[in-house]
């Protein structure tokens, strides 16, 4: 539904901003706050508005989620046939490693075998020459603040994409579904790990209760409590069943997390519905290298239909794993070239000059340093000699934390307002935009219910959360990006 509130002309842009910075909830995002500062005050810049995104632009996110939802299952369904032998192996090789083998059984019991993630988030950067994803995330942070900054967004009278409770409404939509009831009770469960999430995930929570559209808690582990029957809660309204266990920990903690066994055991038994699935693969950044893959062509283009194939290919980056096995004499790494030769050695990107580097190096996944953009080097910003150190480590990692090569494209020039917190005055930053659109999936449709715009100085090659970031919520409007 469209916000009711009316537009309030009388307010500045900077009372705008202010009114924002004073009426949000507190502890939503405690990543971007320095060490020591208050974690429930507003540690990112404030925009007076939305980000403003071109009605195009809109439409072309609104039609990506049934895209990357195709291509979730084509990938799911391609690791099983590879680890049966009906397509390659390399393809579940690749996928497997650094797992531990526990890990490797939970993905592959037949229980979960079907399942795929109920929310589904990439990482896009606007560029001058259309949108480039740098990853796919299936257990994204940003839900509660989306839908917050959303809630408070729509109180000044702003319309924006996926609606103002969009991410409420889409995550109960999700859950009610898994759990086959209307009303279900959700324990999200956030591990010490994601414990700077806890406080967006409390929000979100709170007001799935207040709307009532489910009886949901954030929990720690240790607040689950296991029965023989099923799992239970603490709930404001009492000790309840959990219908919907919603899994916001990532898989490479997940044998570090308290009671994850009992979780699994009363997923594998259907005493409870267990989202995002146990499927480490599904979580891998090696996935663009696949999709890419001229071995693999020929199972994507049926999988996917022509269309997604080929907005796909354009959308994620050229990929590669660097793998440090030997080439035969013969051989080439497809879709790479130094000089305009094939690469047959990684050893051949020595020599690059920093303007021929338009790469990122970068854990494809299955470790700590896989997300909030750790562990990722920009190739043109290190001197030859740190350029070789980074692949060379990247390489010696492959068997237990494999990495990725891959194209990088730099973010097109934005200008967006914010508030100056020093001067009280609003300030235009020159900036670079990621924008998160978060899709929840019910049955063959993955709704966008909300865009994550962060726009960092033009300077900065990395975008991400900080506190020279403006972090907002995006609306549809004409004179949009």
């Amino acid at each position: 539904m469209p916000c009711s509130a009316k537009a309030q002309p009388e307010l500045t842009p900077a009372d705008r901003a202010r009114y924002v910075t004073e009426h949000l909830a507190p502890h939503l995002y405690r990543g971007v706050a320095a060490p020591g500062a208050d974690a429930a005050s507003v540690a990112w810049r404030i925009s007076p508005q939305p980000f403003p995104l071109a009605p195009s632009t809109v439409r072309v996110l609104e039609v990506l989620g049934s895209q990357l939802l195709k291509f979730y299952r084509a990938l799911n369904k391609l690791y099983f046939q590879s680890a049966r032998g009906t397509s390659p192996a390399f393809v579940h090789e690749y996928l497997d490693l650094g797992k531990p083998d526990q890990i490797i059984r939970y993905q592959r019991q037949n229980r979960f075998k079907q399942e795929l993630p109920c929310v589904i988030r990439p990482d896009i950067i606007l560029t001058d020459g259309g949108m480039i994803a740098s990853e796919l995330d299936s257990v994204p942070g940003g839900i509660g603040f989306v839908g917050a900054m959303g809630e408070t967004y729509c109180e000044l009278g702003f319309d924006q994409v996926g609606e103002f409770d969009g991410m409420v409404r889409g995550f109960a939509a999700t859950c009610a579904r898994l759990a086959g009831n209307e009303r279900p009770t959700i324990a999200i469960v956030v591990s010490a790990e994601s414990e700077g999430y806890f406080g967006e995930m409390e929000w979100l929570a709170g007001t799935l209760r207040r709307s009532g559209l489910a009886e949901a808690v954030a929990v720690h582990p240790e607040s689950v409590v296991f029965t023989e029957e099923a799992l239970v809660v603490d709930t404001p309204s009492g000790r309840r069943t959990v219908d919907v266990l919603y899994r916001f920990f990532e898989l490479f903690d997940m044998l570090n997390v308290p009671k994850h066994e009992l979780m699994l055991y009363a997923a594998r038994h259907k005493r409870v519905a267990l989202t995002p699935p146990p499927k480490a693969f599904l979580e891998e950044k090696l996935s663009f290298a696949l999709l890419h893959h001229p071995a693999l062509a020929s199972y994507w283009r049926p999988e996917l239909g022509e269309e997604t194939y080929a907005q796909l290919l354009k959308l994620f980056p050229e990929t590669w794993v660097l793998d440090p096995r030997p080439l035969p004499p013969q051989g080439a790494i497809a879709g790479l070239f130094v000089g305009g030769r094939p690469l047959q050695s990684w050893a051949q990107l020595y020599p690059l000059s920093k303007s021929e580097r338009q790469f990122i190096v970068k854990p494809s996944g299955f470790s700590e340093l896989a997300w909030g953009s750790r562990g990722v080097y920009v190739a043109n910003d290190l001197t030859r000699d740190e350029w070789m150190a980074v692949l060379d480590g990247g390489l010696a990692v492959f068997e237990k934390n494999p990495q990725i090569l891959q194209r990088y494209f730099k973010g097109r020039r934005v200008h967006t307002e914010y508030l100056d917190k020093a001067s009280g005055a609003v300030r235009t930053m020159d900036g670079r935009v990621r924008l998160c659109p978060f899709y929840f999936v019910a049955g063959d449709e993955a709704k966008l219910s909300g865009v994550l715009a962060t726009i960092v100085p033009a300077e900065k090659r990395i975008i991400h959360g900080m506190p020279d970031a403006i972090m907002t919520v995006c609306m549809e409007s004409e004179a949009g990006y």
